[in-house]
């Protein structure tokens, strides 16, 4: 009798073993299967807010103005960056060019004057490009601080950056946003300085620019020298890592940690239309495409997002969040 309670036991003991080594195998695959934290975020439309901003502390000046926030080097008296978010429907803006450059009131100690770029034989040249900002008569005014702009020899920004600035807008056009961080390298120095108030004439300039949407976010950044070059705008493309080495910033760095180590340790060019922005609008003739019917792709995000919030609760009760974001499971 006791025997066979033994046996009874130990067969209800492999049924438990088995039960949960299923349990288990099934939990892995979900895991493996199910979004990480930052695809499910992107897959549920939530916003990260400032995330164009790259990482700063309380002794940086910090300047917003309508449409981009820039942080203000007094020492070389130039923008260390200027971020901003451009959305499709900002890149369709019409408005004309304002061309009203004047000093900055919102920087402490005073910003760079007009007075400091005559005659030295440089561009004053936008980070935050006035074509970026035709959809508000305040913003397009806005762009015109000297706060915004840094000395470019006139070949150069007129020419390569022109183009890589238009193809930024066609970027935005393309992804329905992009984040965008501009400005000049300035950890290379000394400089060449011009006007009173001796204004840093930089080496290079930087573009970042991050995708964070449907359906595949990427990064990619761009580093030219300030100088009259022919070369095409992608060979100066590179990882955003790589210029955040360069630059000694921390780009996007408001990313979930998989996703930031992911999209900025490579770019792909492919990925990115390597073209000048052409403008819908201004064209009688631009043809209608109808939307796809997406809805497999939505039932799919769904559930994608349903399994990932099964796996997020089971960790989260089992006090083991840290551990499978460790080990990449969440």
């Amino acid at each position: 009798m006791a025997k066979r309670k033994s046996k009874r036991k130990k067969h209800a003991l492999r049924k438990i073993a088995i039960s949960l080594l299923v349990l288990a195998i099934l939990f892995i695959v979900l895991c493996l299967i199910t979004p990480k934290e930052y695809e499910a975020a992107l897959e549920s439309g939530e916003k990260i807010p400032f995330l164009e901003l790259p990482y700063y502390d309380e002794r940086d000046e910090i300047i917003r103005h309508t449409g981009y926030t820039l942080s203000y080097s007094e020492e070389d008296e130039l923008p260390k960056w200027v971020a901003y978010e451009l959305t499709r429907s900002e890149v369709l803006g019409s408005l004309d060019r304002s061309d009203n450059f004047r000093s900055d009131p919102a920087v402490r100690e005073g910003s760079a004057t007009l007075a400091d770029y005559r005659s030295s034989g440089y561009d004053r040249g936008h980070m935050a490009p006035a074509a970026d900002f035709k959809w508000s008569d305040e913003a397009m005014s806005d762009t015109f601080y000297m706060s915004n702009m840094a000395p470019q020899v006139p070949s150069l920004n007129r020419g390569k950056w022109s183009d890589l600035e238009s193809m930024v807008r066609s970027f935005a056009y393309e992804n329905e946003s992009v984040y965008v961080v501009t400005g000049p390298i300035l950890a290379d120095g000394p400089y060449k300085k011009i006007g009173k108030n001796e204004v840093s004439v930089p080496n290079y300039f930087y573009k970042a620019i991050l995708d964070y949407s449907d359906p595949e976010i990427k990064a990619i950044a761009f580093l030219m020298p300030n100088d009259d070059i022919s070369s095409s705008v992608e060979s100066y493309a590179l990882s955003v890592d790589e210029l955040e080495e360069i630059a000694q910033l921390d780009f996007f760095y408001q990313l979930p940690e998989d996703a930031e180590r992911i999209v900025e340790s490579s770019y792909d060019l492919s990925l990115w239309p390597l073209r000048p922005f052409f403008n819908p609008g201004e064209s009688a003739s631009v043809e209608y495409v109808a939307p796809a019917d997406n809805r497999s792709a939505e039932i799919k995000k769904l559930m994608g997002r349903i399994f990932y919030e099964i796996k997020k609760n089971i960790f989260i009760y089992t006090d083991t969040m840290d551990i499978a974001r460790l080990l990449k499971l969440i």
